[in-house]
């Protein structure tokens, strides 16, 4: 300790600013892509060549985050190039300890300052040290993030079971010619061997054309902040993760100031403001939302997994952003997204595919909340092996009884 050196982020590295970039939502580039709040798509080449951390330019909620090889920065965010010698995952953990949203350029749009990030005092350790902070540390964040690739694995599962019996009816069409199912003879026999025109399209005989609002509700319970027991979960938008169903960050509803929506588990959470981020998914526990959250509960437990399935995909979420009112901030709701069609099948094959579902539903929950405590973990790590980096920093350091420095 008595080897770690006082400094500012300004002596340590420049905030470089990032640039637009088309396309990134669907490329399918090797390179990631990071705004303000994280990764949120690919591209085919790297603005910073090597791998780095991005700080979080504009927007309320301004995040610090890491990528671990080349990486491309939207002009929302700023990327760390550093101008010492130090090691840059170190660095993403250090800077985990401020508070980059406090860092408000005061202009009409939250932004983080740069002269406020340059003043930043910071402790540095040796180099070695530096990278064993960073090893630490980082076998944690490399099991969150097997969790979040295994549980990425598993709703792929989950939506490709969906798209080919729902949506595609492959059973069915196999059935037509004759051919192998690919399923266990009682569940191919839940599905029929033919198909009948509908008013949206093609559909197998026996199935009940309808749409949403028939196989689920909004629910509406609204709770003020002083009904709200201490310790509940809450969920903000900014708390569902983009194209993914794996809930695992929430903060506590204690300091919420205006009121709530509140859901139970089985419910699903669709954001209804900019809908085409595309921010739905089912909460593994009990609590309260935001507003800007719909709280929708499927009629019966059967109908959980077939909901969830049809209100997460992309045909889903693009509807909802076409019926969406406003243009700086799109709102969907309610009423629109309940007019979605679909057809239904009987209860049989209904309560088939939930239980097929849901297992791989429960092990992306286990996976999701082993992150989150994973994460907490990893949180209180970091202000004890980085002991030093905050507080009196730049004040002359201490003497003993012979003026020599301790």
């Amino acid at each position: 300790m008595t080897e770690w050196r006082h400094s500012r982020w300004g002596d340590l590295a420049t905030l470089e600013y990032g640039k637009s970039l088309r396309g990134y939502q669907n490329a399918a580039g090797q390179y990631p892509v990071f705004g303000t709040n994280g990764p949120i798509g690919h591209g085919p080449k790297p603005l910073c060549e090597h791998p780095g951390v991005i700080i979080g330019r504009k927007g309320a909620y301004r995040g610090v985050h890491y990528s671990d090889r080349p990486f491309w920065v939207i002009d929302t965010a700023f990327y760390l190039e550093p101008k010492a010698d130090i090691d840059l995952k170190w660095a993403y953990y250090e800077l985990l300890t401020h508070d980059i949203n406090a860092m408000d350029s005061g202009s009409a749009i939250p932004s983080t300052s740069r002269a406020a990030f340059y003043a930043l005092p910071v402790r540095v350790p040796p180099l070695d040290e530096q990278r064993r902070i960073a090893h630490t540390l980082g076998g944690l964040d490399d099991k969150i993030d097997l969790n979040r690739r295994m549980n990425h694995t598993l709703e792929s599962i989950a939506r490709a079971i969906f798209k080919s019996w729902f949506v595609d009816f492959d059973p069915v069409r196999k059935k037509m010619v004759g051919g192998e199912v690919g399923l266990p003879p009682s569940l191919a026999a839940l599905f029929p061997g033919s198909l009948t025109e509908s008013v949206i399209g093609e559909s197998p005989v026996g199935w009940v054309t309808s749409c949403l609002g028939d196989v689920a509700a909004q629910i509406r319970e609204s709770v003020k902040p002083e009904d709200i027991l201490p310790g509940t979960p809450y969920f903000g938008l900014e708390h569902l993760p983009k194209r993914s169903i794996a809930l695992s960050d929430w903060r506590f509803a204690d300091e919420v100031a205006s009121n709530k929506s509140q859901f139970a588990v089985g419910d699903i959470l669709f954001g209804k403001l900019r809908p085409y981020f595309h921010k739905v998914g089912p909460p593994p526990i009990a609590g309260v939302c935001s507003t800007d959250i719909v709280v929708v509960r499927p009629h019966s437990r059967e109908l959980f997994a077939f909901t969830l399935g049809h209100m997460s995909s992309e045909a889903f979420v693009d509807s909802a952003s076409a019926h969406s009112s406003g243009t700086r901030m799109p709102r969907t709701n309610w009423k629109d997204m309940a007019q979605y069609p679909l057809v239904v099948p009987p209860a049989s094959l209904l309560r088939a595919y939930d239980d097929v579902v849901r297992p791989l539903i429960g092990l992306i929950w286990s996976g999701a909340t082993g992150s989150r405590l994973l994460a907490r973990v990893r949180n209180a790590l970091i202000p004890e092996l980085l002991a030093g980096s905050r507080g009196q920093l730049l004040e002359a350091p201490a003497t003993n009884r012979q003026g020599e420095a301790c």
